[in-house]
């Protein structure tokens, strides 16, 4: 089992709270079960904005990625040219590693603003 297939714990009150958010963190297909669990646990301490900004980039991807399978079984149904195929699979890869490094500098940015606000805590 690799991590990316690992249970994620989810307290059943951010269920509640962020139920479109929390599928959408739960299916991406850019995380892993670490990084996901990571975007749960800070959950309770983002700002509106930064939520709405999580969200977004999440939903973008998962539209994405629907667009690409859509078009992907199209081709296959249509028996088009194998190279139609392969440069849809070449589109989707870069498109997750686009959404990826998206996801890693807002991690790092979350990071910065979650140890800042620590310290105004302490």
């Amino acid at each position: 089992m690799d991590d990316s297939t690992l249970p994620t714990a989810v307290p059943p009150k951010l269920r509640e709270q962020f139920p479109l958010l929390i599928e959408l963190i739960l299916h991406s297909e850019s995380m892993n079960g670490e990084e996901r669990q990571y975007w749960i646990d800070i959950l309770p301490i983002m700002t509106p904005e930064q939520i709405t900004q999580l969200q977004g980039i999440l939903q973008n991807e998962h539209d994405q990625l629907a667009a690409i399978d859509a078009k992907y079984a199209d081709q296959i149904a249509n028996n088009e040219k194998p190279a139609a195929i392969v440069q849809t699979t070449e589109e989707r890869r870069q498109r997750h590693s686009q959404l990826s490094k998206k996801e890693e500098s807002a991690r790092s940015t979350e990071e910065v603003e979650a140890e800042e606000l620590l310290k105004k805590m302490e």
